[in-house]
């Protein structure tokens, strides 16, 4: 029998993994998809091209220990990822900031306005854009509401279903503008992407003798749960369980369905060097869909045969066939059914949650990886008291 179960082979769970590996542990790793490397995973198309199949992702952190830990399974395509929002048929800079301030506004204006921001706020500052918006002075609620309406509220209509000020102010948190002349989307000290891919930089993390993985696999087939004991296989588990799915639908969402919005991904190939010049457009005020991203320039991939975009749709999961839930949203309402479904597996022995969909958050690939080494940590040293 395996010191440890893990459900899932996204970050959190080949990371723990890994880890559990290096402790001399044995894992034993399901995923229902017929892949590794949860959202992350990557493929070349029938083109050739390096696709993220799961829209893009890109690593980025300030923190130097998340950095050097992924850096042992890849090296990285190393670039600044820029984005820019088609308004209108004009593309500009996203997040808002002075270059976009001076391509919105003629000159005069533009320097009036970039020293109001820049009074108010500081250079290199980020300001919410909210925030921005209830300022009390009109011309700096000028650029808000300029900001707001061809930038955030019809993109934010789209990707969440909501207005605004329905969502919680950690997502809204997310999209600033900046004080600053950087085009960059991060200003973060690390940003790329693997070099030879995401799905490789898995493989290293799972390839291992004391790691198994079996894809295709829906754990709810293979768990049961009696009494606080958990079964696998029909036999007593008294391992760790390490749980990176999602939390209502392991308990057959018997409180209800967990909230979230999901994603359409639309890949079409051209026969033409470039499609729109960026890695990355945001559809910010037209379209159905919230944004393209043309993949080879966000891979670094060079003589390439034509080029492959993704277009996404974002609409309300609803647990059909084929849906996959992306993003939790944040409501206390929801929070409350989670909490729920937290009291439940609560009351399993030795049972952990760990990642977007266990948790019902939003992390990024730095957090993802440095809550996944302190968990390893904090379990195995548990272990090793008892």
């Amino acid at each position: 029998m395996y010191d440890y179960l893990i459900v899932g082979t996204g970050l959190f769970g080949a990371i723990f993994a890994h880890e559990a590996m290096k402790k001399g542990k044995t894992c034993l790793v399901l995923e229902k998809r017929d892949h590794i490397g949860g959202n992350c995973y990557d493929e070349k198309d029938e083109h050739g091209i390096l696709i993220h199949k799961y829209g893009p992702h890109i690593f980025h952190t300030k923190e130097q220990k998340a950095y050097d830990y992924l850096s042992r399974f890849t090296d990285w395509y190393a670039f600044g990822h820029e984005v820019v929002a088609n308004v209108h048929g004009k593309l500009i800079p996203v997040p808002f900031n002075l270059n976009t301030l001076h391509m919105v506004y003629e000159q005069e204006k533009a320097d009036a306005l970039e020293k109001k921001l820049i009074d108010a706020f500081g250079l290199e500052s980020r300001v919410p854009i909210l925030k921005l918006r209830e300022h009390e002075d009109p011309e700096i609620r000028e650029i808000a509401d300029y900001v707001y309406e061809n930038i955030f509220l019809h993109y934010t209509m789209k990707q969440w279903g909501q207005t605004p000020e329905q969502i919680d102010p950690a997502v809204t948190g997310r999209v600033p503008v900046l004080v600053s002349y950087d085009n960059r989307y991060f200003q973060d000290k690390y940003q790329g992407v693997p070099k030879e891919g995401f799905t490789p930089m898995f493989e290293r993390m799972l390839d291992h003798e004391n790691i198994t993985v079996e894809t295709g696999v829906d754990c709810k087939e293979r768990l049961r749960f009696e009494e606080n004991q958990i079964y696998f296989d029909g036999t007593p588990f008294d391992g760790e369980v390490i749980y990176t799915g999602a939390l209502d639908e392991l308990f057959d969402c018997q409180f209800g369905r967990l909230p979230y919005r999901s994603l359409r991904f639309d890949f079409e190939h051209y026969e033409k060097e470039s499609y729109q010049g960026h890695s990355v457009v945001n559809y910010t005020v037209s379209e159905d869909f919230t944004r393209i991203t043309e993949c080879k320039y966000l891979t670094g991939q060079k003589n390439t045969d034509g080029t492959t975009i993704v277009k996404e749709y974002p609409f309300a999961y609803t647990g059909a066939e084929g849906e996959i839930p992306y993003y939790a949203i944040l409501e206390p309402k929801n929070q409350e059914l989670y909490e729920k479904y937290r009291a439940l597996a609560g009351g399993l022995p030795h049972f952990y949650l760990l990642g977007r969909l266990a948790e019902y958050k939003y992390y990024n690939i730095d957090a993802m990886t440095k809550k996944a080494m302190e968990l390893a940590d904090a379990i195995m040293a548990e272990n090793t008291k008892r």
